[in-house]
């Protein structure tokens, strides 16, 4: 999904994907249409680029790896304990505490806080 900026001179940019390949019965029927947009410091005043790609484009050309496989299998594990602890009624008035508690030196948002904490019990679960 693209966003763009528009103000009252038109579009001041557009950034993201404007167009991506439909999959039909297996297979690819388009093409990527992606637009960039630089938000970093320049003297150039050419900030805005847009670029096609074939469908095939982020197809992978290996096999997942075990590391891969094994991060992949943590990530969503981790997800899944953060989605529950964010809707447990009995832990989040302790966990808001506790995030508040750290937030001036620590971690910004109480989402992190959580994922770092689930992060942390599952890594000491799984050694």
């Amino acid at each position: 999904m693209a966003k763009a900026k528009v103000g009252a001179a038109g579009i001041e940019y557009i950034q993201g994907a404007l167009k991506k390949p439909k999959k039909v019965n297996g297979h690819n029927h388009g093409n990527y249409f992606v637009a960039t947009h630089r938000t970093a410091p320049t003297t150039n005043p050419n900030c805005q680029r847009i670029y096609s790609f074939d469908a095939d484009r982020y197809q992978r050309s290996t096999p997942p790896s075990a590391d891969e496989i094994e991060m992949r299998s943590r990530f969503a594990s981790i997800a899944t304990a953060v989605a529950a602890r964010m809707k447990n009624l009995s832990t989040i008035t302790a966990d808001q505490a506790a995030f508040y508690a750290q937030k001036e030196n620590g971690i910004p948002t109480f989402k992190a806080y959580i994922w770092s904490l689930e992060k942390a019990r599952y890594d000491e679960q799984h050694g």
